[in-house]
């Protein structure tokens, strides 16, 4: 994208995000549901397929040019990044990493312009950072499949239009080997969708089980065609990626408002007749998450750039999600620290955001399973002996 039009892209954003969804943030996490208008204006700014190819409707961005978008999103909660996150992110991406021409050219479209939305379905009861003990089976019935198993806590499945469903293919393949990604519209006989989660955090963000109960779906839906059966768990891999550094810039948002919350009420709240921003340990919070903030930008900011570079794709996202989804975890307590019991309210923006924070640390891979990925680029066959 031209730099002028990225810039023009960046302030609709940052207006639309601070002067129609701030207000609505309370709100929001009291009904658990994003208000249908705010729906309809991210169709129509385009943010339902702001990573997808111009020449499917999207917007096209790159790494380093969507990690500045998504420092604007995080400014908010981040149930309204989760609107559309699945289309450009996980979900979009399976069909980007491994789609065939005709399942791109059908598909990609759709997720662009909001008119679908789309899930990831590789997470189940026993089987979240590792795919390789995933239950859910497809075997060959005639000319299509038949699946079974079920997911956990997919989000978006409330409202999705689709899901992309990973499944064992091959039962005598080890590990990741053996499992294969099908496209399985919501209206398949056999699909169905569980209660929404009831979580900690990210009201407005929706998550539910699906379950899979002899899912008949041809061939055609198997990503990648013929070649992408038993290839499912390279094109999750691909797609996480992408999703760590999304994530990773999500945090650095989300810690930019905290700082901007805490440095505020610094300056206001008065104690002893004076503000409590003249207090040294009320200083040292401060500084402690602003240098957090700051650097956790400068690494999405580099770790996009070598991954648009293709010079680093698997351990420089796994080191920012797990850096930046700690960070803000850190940010995030201590400005309920600088709120003192103001920040222990509900209807207090930081307090919301505490919660909301937690859940960065889990998913997209763990913050253990990222050291694990860390660990093993940097030791290589020696982390495996």
């Amino acid at each position: 994208m031209q730099t002028d039009d990225l810039k023009d892209v960046l302030a609709a954003v940052r207006d639309f995000v601070r002067t129609e969804v701030v207000p609505l943030e309370e709100q929001i996490d009291e009904r658990n549901e994003i208000p249908a208008e705010i729906v309809e204006a991210c169709k129509k700014m385009g943010l339902y397929g702001f990573t997808i190819p111009e020449e499917y409707g999207g917007l096209g961005l790159t790494a380093s040019e969507e990690v500045q978008l998504v420092f604007e999103l995080g400014w908010t909660t981040p149930a309204l990044r989760s609107l559309f996150g699945t289309n450009n992110g996980i979900a979009g991406h399976v069909l980007l990493e491994g789609g065939t021409d005709e399942q791109k050219a059908e598909w990609l479209p759709k997720l662009a312009s909001g008119e679908v939305t789309a899930s990831f379905g590789l997470t189940e009861a026993d089987a979240g950072s590792d795919p390789s003990s995933l239950t859910t089976t497809a075997r060959r019935d005639g000319d299509g499949w038949v699946i079974n198993g079920s997911k956990r806590y997919i989000t978006n499945s409330p409202v999705a239009d689709v899901i992309m469903v990973f499944a064992r293919t091959n039962p005598d393949a080890p590990g990741n080997r053996g499992i294969s990604t099908f496209l399985v519209p919501r209206e398949t006989p056999g699909l169905s969708i569980g209660p929404k989660d009831h979580k900690m955090g990210q009201f407005g963000a929706w998550t539910a089980d699906v379950y899979l109960d002899d899912v008949r779906v041809p061939a055609s839906a198997v990503i990648g065609g013929e070649g992408g059966v038993d290839n499912g768990f390279r094109i999750a891999a691909r797609c996480l990626a992408h999703g760590r550094v999304h994530i990773a810039a999500l945090c650095v948002g989300m810690a930019a408002r905290l700082v901007e919350e805490s440095v505020e009420f610094a300056r206001t709240r008065e104690a002893g007749g004076k503000p409590i921003a003249t207090f040294q340990l009320v200083q040292g919070l401060i500084a402690d998450s602003v240098t957090d903030h700051l650097a956790g930008r400068a690494l999405v900011v580099e770790t996009a750039r070598a991954f648009d570079a293709g010079t680093d794709t698997i351990a420089g996202p796994s080191a920012a999600k797990y850096f930046c989804s700690e960070m803000v975890g850190r940010v995030a307590d201590r400005a309920v620290q600088v709120h003192g019991g103001a920040g222990y309210m509900r209807g207090v923006a930081v307090e919301r955001f505490y919660r909301d924070a937690r859940l960065f640390r889990i998913y997209e891979g763990t913050s253990q399973i990222q050291q694990v990925i860390i660990a093993r680029s940097a030791l290589g066959p020696a982390a495996r002996a």
